[in-house]
């Protein structure tokens, strides 16, 4: 497992967010904004706040995570709540963006996808440049699946690896457009209204569809969908094992659950499954509850009993 939710924010975001907002600065930007689901919108908020710059972040109303609207709001972001979904946040964001100044900082910018680039490097790296079978990755607005697969290739194009290991992108259920169109042979794009439990990943039109696209094509890859039940219960495993990680990273660990039953992924091939978020950013849908208790020995020998 490759944590992304280690990175300053919480979530791989940072990787994108810091070389986009660099950029974004040296070109003189004067207010900058994203459409998001949550993560992003705390990244960008961080670095504008870092840079001095404002930063205006366009939200689906009802359907962000309240750490990571905190996080936003925290870091001093003028935080808009959208009657509608990311989509239509999206939608929202550029048509400002052309009309009103802003510098867009969603992953259609290319900086963002140059910068999320270094996860695959990184991993390389750490692996002695010997490449994995596999790299699993959650798949929302495609912007990580466009940016390893870009990374792979250049990758082999410079000699720093000999193979292109195979990329596997997974979506949610109930967000899926990027997985039909791999089924239709990508002779198809399409458009759902999404709805998932992983929040991050809750993308029914992703923008960077056709760079994905691509990258599945280059690296022989696969895409796969899987349930919210499949979902929370490869969080469960990952959060079992002491490591924690939102819902939607646990999308990497569910498809590659799925992919091996389906003999696609092989049992003794070396794999990477990449989380994309820390544990804290949708801590709303544990199903763990704390147990209540009088003052008492007795009731802590109690539940002692229960767990030995």
């Amino acid at each position: 497992l490759k944590h992304e939710g280690e990175n300053p924010t919480g979530s791989f975001k940072d990787r994108g967010m810091t070389v986009a907002v660099t950029q974004a600065v040296r070109a003189g930007a004067t207010a900058l904004a994203c459409a998001s689901t949550g993560n992003t919108s705390a990244s960008l908020a961080a670095y504008a706040a870092q840079a001095g710059v404002p930063a205006l972040v366009f939200v689906p109303r009802g359907k962000v995570a309240p750490g990571k609207l905190a996080q936003a709001l925290c870091y001093g972001a003028r935080v808009l709540e959208v009657r509608g979904d990311f989509d239509e946040c999206l939608r929202l964001v550029r048509e400002a963006s052309t009309e009103l100044g802003l510098t867009l900082l969603n992953s259609v910018n290319p900086w963002r996808i140059e910068g999320q680039k270094t996860i695959m490097l990184e991993m390389l790296q750490q692996r002695g440049w010997e490449p994995p079978d596999w790299v699993v990755v959650p798949a929302g607005n495609l912007g990580n699946t466009a940016a390893f697969g870009k990374a792979l290739v250049e990758a082999r194009e410079l000699g720093l690896i000999s193979r292109l290991p195979r990329l596997a992108a997974v979506q949610a259920a109930g967000a899926a457009p990027f997985y039909h169109s791999f089924r239709a042979g990508f002779r198809r794009r399409f458009r759902v209204r999404a709805e998932t439990v992983a929040t991050a990943i809750r993308i029914g039109d992703p923008v960077s569809y056709e760079r994905a696209a691509r990258a599945i094509r280059q690296t022989r890859g696969v895409v796969a969908a899987v349930s919210d039940r499949e979902i929370l219960s490869a969080k469960a495993v990952i959060d079992g094992a002491g490591i924690g990680c939102e819902p939607a990273s646990a999308a990497s660990l569910a498809g590659l659950r799925q992919l091996v039953r389906r003999g696609i992924v092989g049992r003794r091939d070396s794999v990477v499954a990449v989380l994309t978020g820390h544990l804290l950013k949708d801590p709303h849908v544990s199903r763990a509850k704390p147990v209540p208790i009088a003052p008492r020995l007795a009731d802590v020998e109690r539940i002692l009993k229960g767990i030995r």
